[in-house]
């Protein structure tokens, strides 16, 4: 049986406040409580949003499956190590960050985005010829702890050459070890394994990212 449960802005209790992180008590009845880690402000959270602001809403931040579809070799998913401070070590993963502000005053934010931190984790730019496509508008990392959320975009490259990788362009807290380009029947290994080249776990992300390119889907870009 579907129960009706509305979060009521006027009864969410900040718990945690900080630039980074914010902790909110999402009491939804009377002595019921739900708690929410987020990102977002308590004007921005996603549980008070009207049906309307929840289907247009823009995610947090983005994640980039990059396909290399260079002349003469077989095309690869363009994978790094970075380091991940709550899983303390470096885990495979897809190129990814933020919706900053300045993505926000673009006409496409999550594409603007995509094209932004490639160019950041990996030094490859966006060229003519190139194809950006959104896969995904916005998922769900776990609601049931946390309304934060990534899009999914699929970039497909066509560089000459591979001169230009770099991961010096990272910022902040950002780490990395090294770059992994996939080809497809190495992602379908890392699949069925369920671990990375080093026996490692990796993030749902890199398993989405994973699964699309294996499955061809980008082909139908």
């Amino acid at each position: 049986m579907k129960k009706e449960t509305l979060i009521i802005r006027e009864k969410i209790e900040t718990l945690f406040d900080s630039p980074f992180l914010r902790v909110f008590d999402l009491q939804y009845a009377p002595g019921k409580h739900y708690y929410n880690a987020t990102r977002r402000t308590l004007e921005d959270l996603t549980a008070v949003k009207s049906d309307s602001d929840f289907k247009g809403m823009l995610p947090d931040a983005v994640s980039c499956i990059v396909i290399l579809d260079m002349p003469g070799d077989e095309p690869r998913l363009l994978l790094s190590y970075e380091y991940r401070y709550p899983a303390g070590r470096f885990l495979l993963s897809v190129p990814a960050g933020l919706i900053d502000e300045e993505d926000r005053k673009e006409e496409q934010p999550v594409l603007s985005a995509a094209v932004r931190e490639i160019r950041e984790e990996t030094g490859l730019e966006v060229r003519e010829g190139d194809c950006v496509t959104i896969v995904n508008p916005l998922l769900f990392s776990t609601p049931g702890m946390t309304d934060e959320s990534n899009a999914l975009v699929c970039v497909r490259l066509h560089p000459e050459d591979l001169s230009v990788l770099s991961q010096e362009g990272a910022e902040g807290s950002e780490q990395f070890d090294g770059f992994v380009l996939l080809t497809k029947s190495e992602a379908l290994a890392i699949l069925k394994n369920g671990r990375d080249q080093r026996g490692n776990y990796y993030p749902l992300y890199t398993w989405a990212a994973m699964m699309y390119f294996a499955a061809d889907m980008w082909k139908d870009e």
